[in-house]
């Protein structure tokens, strides 16, 4: 994008992205919670506690949406920024974001999800700000958002760093001409936390009873999960005394309660909705399962792993790169027959489970630690800041 005549320019001196304490500035839209938002957090907080001086823009549809991500996001060090433009009013939430970086002038401009990289990336680009997005994963979906999602493939040409969390979402971007130098692969990571609840005392905190078999499903209730799967693999499994508990709520609620009616297992499913900390009940679980159709690196999967809990999951995105075989079941996506199959296998001979479930847990501490991700993101921050940095003689950059 050309530089207006009378754009501002953002001065960026040399090695500024180098030292330690960069200013880097989030920008995302929150929507229904789910694992960008987690992941953003993560990030914050982190490259906040390593001493860069941190700030989150949030795009906000109504005034109360995103407000507890905000608090939490504050609450360990990170400063915020709430964006409340009208309705589709897209130019003036780009005015917005352009007058905060010119207030800000961030090292770096990192945008997260579709509506951010198409809408307020180009604004940091105008000013000469480098731009950094992460691609969480594709959802599809109706035709409104596939044509978001294609005009953010369009976008990530113009970013001068765009970072996959998983090896496919990489290979989609080359695909999409993104140029490869540009392309990063950086896995998500995951912290220590709280300690999980141990299974008697997740049962209660759930209202559930502390004895019979278990599925656990926790995610976003949208097609991509593809908690419907679930439901349909269920049907299979009406001869054996197991339930389902379903943590996480979403657009396709009814429809879902519905198709459960419809299948004759709505007496076997119990729908708990959002549950605050929901990584800490994972221990009600006698088996986890995730029935996605379509995956980045699901920060779900590592909070299963953290629990120790036997995971069945379907073979999509970046799963098999965070679990193999060793460590959890991997059925084919979409096939609600493995799915049962699996789960069944589950419940008749479990020792095999927990067996894969402790090598999963120990491949996560392992594998996916907080340090090395944050040095990752820190590299590629460094990446675009020397290819930002004016000449010696002083000139400024050259707006993208």
């Amino acid at each position: 994008m050309s530089r207006p005549r009378n754009a501002p320019r953002v001065p960026l001196a040399r090695g500024l992205l180098e030292r330690l304490g960069v200013r880097v500035l989030h920008v995302l839209a929150p929507g229904e919670a789910g694992g960008l938002q987690r992941v953003v957090q993560l990030l914050a907080h982190g490259q906040a506690r390593s001493g860069d001086e941190v700030h989150v823009a949030a795009v906000l549809d109504h005034a109360n949406a995103g407000r507890p991500l905000l608090d939490t996001l504050a609450a360990g060090g990170v400063t915020t920024h709430a964006i409340a433009p009208p309705r589709r009013a897209y130019w003036r939430e780009r005015a917005a974001i352009l007058e905060l970086c010119g207030r800000l002038r961030p090292g770096v401009v990192h945008t997260h999800g579709y509506r951010p990289d198409v809408v307020d990336a180009p604004a940091a680009r105008r000013l000469g700000i480098p731009t950094v997005t992460t691609v969480h994963g594709f959802t599809g979906g109706d035709w409104k958002n596939r044509l978001y999602e294609r005009l953010q493939r369009r976008a990530y040409r113009k970013f001068d760093a765009v970072v996959a969390v998983s090896r496919p979402l990489a290979e989609d971007l080359l695909k999409d001409d993104v140029p490869p130098q540009r392309v990063h692969c950086v896995p998500n990571a995951w912290p220590e936390t709280a300690p999980p609840l141990d299974r008697p005392a997740a049962r209660r905190a759930l209202g559930l009873r502390e004895d019979g078999f278990l599925i656990g499903w926790v995610g976003r209730l949208s097609g991509e999960k593809g908690p419907d799967l679930l439901l349909d693999a269920l049907a299979h499994l009406t001869d054996l005394p197991v339930g389902v508990s379903v943590i996480g709520s979403g657009r396709e609620q009814r429809a879902l309660a519905a198709q459960a009616r419809r299948l004759g297992v709505e007496r076997l499913v119990r729908w708990h909705g959002t549950v605050p900390e929901a990584e800490r009940h994972f221990a009600a679980f006698d088996v986890f399962a995730l029935s996605s159709r379509t995956e980045g690196t699901p920060i779900v999967l590592f909070e299963a792993m953290a629990a120790g809990v036997p995971i069945v999951a379907t073979r999509v995105g970046g799963v098999p790169d965070m679990v193999s075989p060793v460590e959890a079941a991997l059925v084919a996506p979409a096939d609600p027959f493995a799915l049962a199959a699996a789960i069944r296998a589950a419940y008749c001979n479990p020792a095999p489970g927990r067996e894969r479930a402790e090598r999963a847990r120990a491949r996560l501490r392992k594998d996916f630690t907080m340090p090395p991700w944050l040095e990752r993101y820190a590299a590629i921050y460094r990446f675009v800041g020397r290819a930002a940095s004016p000449p010696l003689t002083g000139a400024v950059a050259v707006a993208r």
